[in-house]
């Protein structure tokens, strides 16, 4: 989803720069914007107590992030850290909820967007059920694929790296290199000289 930059800012947005490995916002805390992402990446994130991440999604420029609170009043489910030096625009909650009221197309936009990322999650837990690596980084990648995010877009190269699939299946990332190695070899994916493609 991605709402036109120059409406934005004609509502008052702001542009904030944050650096790698910056917090953008904390699981717990209160809403007060809606972020967009302009240049960079963001990881979403859950932290356990052990202090171990579990990536909901890695965000890519254009899409935005945080929204769940914006509609059901709640703290933040998850943490937002760059990923890399980012550009995130901003836009006060008061003003994100009387710009969908008066835009129904964006209104909808975002109504398909929380279905999209609604049946994401469905998809993980689904294939979690299994209990085999395998099956669990086969339907990440294959909807990552599918959504085209994540993927350099000139070829198949997964963005990806082994660390940040494990975060998002839950997985060691000794399970995910032993499973990816094993997906190469019986031809699902392929691994050159480090790299992924699928």
């Amino acid at each position: 989803m991605i709402i036109n930059i120059d409406l934005l800012l004609s509502l008052g947005a702001a542009y904030k720069k944050v650096s790698r490995g910056d917090s953008i916002f904390l699981e717990g805390t209160v809403c007060c914007f809606y972020y967009q992402l302009v240049t960079g990446r963001v990881r979403w994130l859950n932290i356990n107590e052990e202090g171990k991440e579990f990536v909901q999604t890695i965000i890519e420029p254009g899409e935005c992030f945080g929204e769940l609170p914006l509609f059901d009043d709640q703290p933040y489910s998850a943490s937002a850290f760059a990923d890399e030096d980012s550009v995130v625009i901003r836009l006060h909650k008061s003003v994100f909820f009387k710009l969908i009221k008066e835009n129904q197309d964006i209104h909808f936009e975002f109504t398909k967007l929380l279905a999209q990322r609604v049946r994401f999650k469905m998809m993980l837990l689904k294939s979690f059920a299994c209990h085999d690596p395998e099956i669990m980084i086969r339907a990440l990648l294959n909807y990552l694929k599918k959504e085209n995010k994540n993927f350099y877009t000139d070829c198949s190269q997964l963005k990806l790296t082994r660390q940040q699939i494990a975060d998002m299946t839950g997985l060691r990332v000794e399970t995910v290199i032993r499973s990816m190695r094993h997906m190469h070899e019986t031809g699902e994916l392929l691994i050159n000289k480090g790299k992924v493609y699928c």
